[in-house]
């Protein structure tokens, strides 16, 4: 049995123990793309009817660790909607992507079948006002990063971890490419444009490495001069009242 055959065969062993009205089930993240680790856990994606509601659960069963999506059928379509607003649509990747582990009606393929539509489709582009924030975050970081001092690693670190974060994020939005964090970051900034994307990864080593900013630097700058140029002077933004936004 293969290290995918196992860990399909625990998901659904998992989904059927814990989720005996499931609609459906995916198994997805690292372990459907022969990733996993011997440490690495289970992401699982479960149907289930609207009585049933939606959420994110983590367990450990048979000894791993699992991560739990659970979606009411009729939340998918605006649940699937804001996960793209995120520009990382992490669950609908799990549906994506993922092995069926259980689909007794067919709501399981359509569901998979929305979700494949979205990830063609892509992130929402920024707006104009994203785009400003971000030359200017990333020009602001670039900044500390040039007075950050090796003596102060904590702070270069730090700063350098920053400047890694907003340059991939403005790269995989220049090629209406998918964002990431954690281990994705490194993988989705690299899909989306392999050299830059891997300068700036080198860069980000030779600061951890030898305290040297200068490779990251110069990688960003080259992010920032393909999306309009650093940003200071002259950017505003309007701060919106208190809970204007829903929070």
């Amino acid at each position: 049995m293969t290290d995918l055959e196992a860990a399909s065969a625990q998901a659904a062993r998992l989904v059927a123990e814990m989720f005996p009205e499931a609609l459906g089930a995916v198994l997805g993240g690292s372990a459907a793309q022969g990733r996993a680790t011997a440490s690495s856990d289970l992401d699982i994606g479960v149907l289930l009817p609207d009585s049933a509601g939606s959420g994110r659960r983590v367990v450990r069963h048979e000894g791993r660790l699992v991560e739990l999506f659970l979606n009411a059928v009729g939340d998918v379509p605006g649940f699937f909607a804001w996960d793209r607003a995120r520009r990382r649509a992490t669950v609908v990747f799990v549906y994506a992507e993922g092995v069926t582990l259980t689909d007794p009606s067919g709501q399981l393929a359509d569901t998979r079948r929305l979700a494949e539509e979205i990830v063609a489709l892509g992130p929402p582009p920024l707006t104009a006002d994203q785009w400003r924030h971000g030359r200017y975050v990333l020009t602001c970081y670039l900044d500390d990063l040039a007075d950050a001092s090796p003596a102060s690693r904590h702070e270069q670190l730090i700063v350098a971890d920053h400047v890694l974060r907003e340059a991939a994020e403005l790269v995989t939005a220049h090629h209406g490419a998918w964002s990431g964090i954690g281990k994705w970051l490194p993988r989705r900034l690299v899909a989306a444009d392999p050299e830059l994307g891997n300068a700036l990864l080198d860069g980000y080593l030779a600061v951890a490495e030898r305290a040297d900013p200068v490779p990251l630097a110069a990688a960003a700058q080259e992010v920032l001069e393909g999306v309009g140029g650093p940003l200071r002077e002259g950017y505003a933004h309007r701060w919106q009242p208190f809970g204007a936004d829903g929070t």
